[in-house]
């Protein structure tokens, strides 16, 4: 890739369906001057509840789609199952492509907490991915993690279903056991679910404000940066003076409507969405 043309080129990012904006809130934050591809495949969604085979066929299609059709200089993948069923293999697909995955935030809440008690609310996918078995095993000893399937909460969110979301969130939350910042209270709560970042004033409602929310978007964007700029010297965009702010450009495999929508209500923008038909 030619370094000076890389400025121009976008990053593609792409979820299930709108919880990956979580992320991209945080990499147009990081990153303010790059160019964003976003692609949501809510038409195939929920990942959480779908098998390996699945998410697999899905995550090549559409790197596939964001490489051939957006020329992308990175792919971050913004989704928790995702990233566990398939960044092995999209790295093994594309080995000169920064590819940038995401995962429950088990590390720095085990570095956080006072209690050394630790909920993590995730979908069913992650949860049983082995990507998940062994970042837990790797905490050995560092905290106790209460795990929480969370079981249609992700379509909850994904719809704007406010009174479904609130309902699973109460009953997950009350499953899980006791929140606070006494001995055997869980004092953070991990969202391993990028969907997850958009009920945090329904969590932080129900848990307490003492409770910290883990969210994963801020570790992907700072790798991202830094990956181009080991990867690819030059590749950022980081000159305000020959560079301005990009809007970014969102395509669904699915509802339409439903994606601008999450985008006017969770980012700020009024940007179309295109449709897009992936095989």
């Amino acid at each position: 890739m030619n370094p000076a043309a890389g400025n121009i080129l976008p990053i593609g990012v792409f979820d299930s369906g709108v919880g990956g904006l979580s992320v991209l809130r945080a990499l147009q934050a990081e990153l303010p001057l790059e160019r964003f591809v976003y692609v949501a495949d809510n038409g195939h969604a929920p990942y959480g509840e779908r098998d390996d085979a699945h998410v697999l066929k899905r995550s090549h299609a559409i790197a596939d789609y964001l490489i051939a059709s957006h020329g992308i200089k990175a792919l971050v993948v913004a989704c928790n199952t995702a990233t566990a069923a398939a960044i092995h293999t999209l790295r093994a697909a594309y080995p000169e492509l920064p590819i940038i995955g995401i995962e429950p935030a088990l590390k720095p809440a085990a570095a956080l907490s006072k209690t050394g008690v630790i909920g993590v609310m995730a979908t069913r996918g992650t949860l049983n991915s082995e990507k998940f078995r062994k970042l837990l095993e790797s905490l050995h000893g560092s905290a106790t993690f209460v795990l929480q399937a969370c079981d249609g909460l992700a379509d909850a969110i994904e719809r704007s279903d406010a009174e479904r979301t609130l309902a699973l969130c109460m009953e997950y939350t009350h499953t899980m056991g006791h929140f606070g910042n006494a001995e055997g209270e869980m004092d953070c709560l991990v969202l391993g679910c990028t969907h997850y970042a958009f009920a945090a004033l329904e969590l932080t409602t129900l848990v307490g404000v003492q409770v910290s929310l883990m969210e994963g978007g801020l570790p992907v964007a700072r790798q991202t940066r830094r990956l181009l700029e080991k990867i690819q010297p030059g590749a950022l965009a980081t000159d305000p003076a020959t560079q301005t702010a990009h809007a970014p450009m969102f395509y669904s495999t699915g509802s339409v409507g439903l994606l601008e929508s999450a985008v006017h209500r969770w980012l700020g923008l009024e940007c179309p969405t295109l449709p897009l038909q992936l095989a």
